[in-house]
């Protein structure tokens, strides 16, 4: 009889689709020489395994290899797949089928990446895809901008100067293009961090990890 009941069930009465909750997402937006990426690896390192960065040029090198895209996906709990078209609907409705080949399978692999958990998606206009992650965007005024370029990158001011211009419109353009959204607006995120001399890529670690422990039980 139990058994009768569950097939009526299923069949009359299904179960709701399972619904995209507070997986252990960290998402990082960042300026070009805000230290977005110091503070990505700086994070990974101090929560320890099993949280794993990926920049775009991981998620991309991931899109554009089979057997990389595969093990990534052999780490995925099967519960969670069924969580992917959720996601990409929820995001793009009928935008999806319109975007280019490449967009789509990208997307897609970025989803795997956000469902494996414990994961710091750097870039990438990853917080549009999994608004529930924290979501964090950090940003640095332009001059600290400028020397911490060339410092670290050993070029000339003007050489600096052009290469956080270049990497703005890049960054602009590729969210809009993708996510048709404006990834400079602070209510995209849940905290927007300016490091300089007053907050540095140190602090700016500390705030993430610790709202990284409340919100994901950690």
């Amino acid at each position: 009889m139990e058994k009768f009941y569950k097939i009526l069930q299923k069949k009359f009465f299904p179960l709701p689709p399972p619904q995209p909750g507070p997986l252990p997402i960290i998402t990082i937006s960042r300026e070009m020489g805000s230290g977005g990426k110091s503070t990505a690896n700086l994070i990974a390192s101090l929560l320890g395994k099993p949280w794993t960065v990926y920049d775009h040029e991981l998620i991309d090198k991931i899109a554009k290899n089979k057997q990389l895209e595969e093990k990534l996906a052999q780490s995925v709990d099967p519960k969670k797949f069924p969580l992917l078209d959720i996601i990409i609907a929820k995001t793009f409705g009928k935008r999806f089928p319109h975007l280019s080949g490449y967009q789509r399978h990208l997307v897609k692999v970025m989803t795997l990446v956000g469902l494996k958990g414990y994961t710091i998606i750097l870039g990438r206009g990853g917080n549009f895809l999994f608004p529930q992650a924290l979501n964090i965007r950090m940003i640095c005024q332009l001059d600290q901008r400028i020397v911490w370029q060339m410092t670290y990158e050993n070029i000339s001011r003007s050489d600096a100067i052009k290469r956080i211009e270049e990497s703005d419109a890049e960054r602009k353009n590729f969210v809009h293009s993708l996510f048709n959204h404006n990834h400079c607006k602070a209510y995209h995120y849940d905290l927007v961090i300016r490091t300089g001399s007053n907050i540095t890529v140190e602090d700016a670690t500390n705030i993430i990890i610790d709202l990284a422990k409340r919100k994901f039980k950690i």
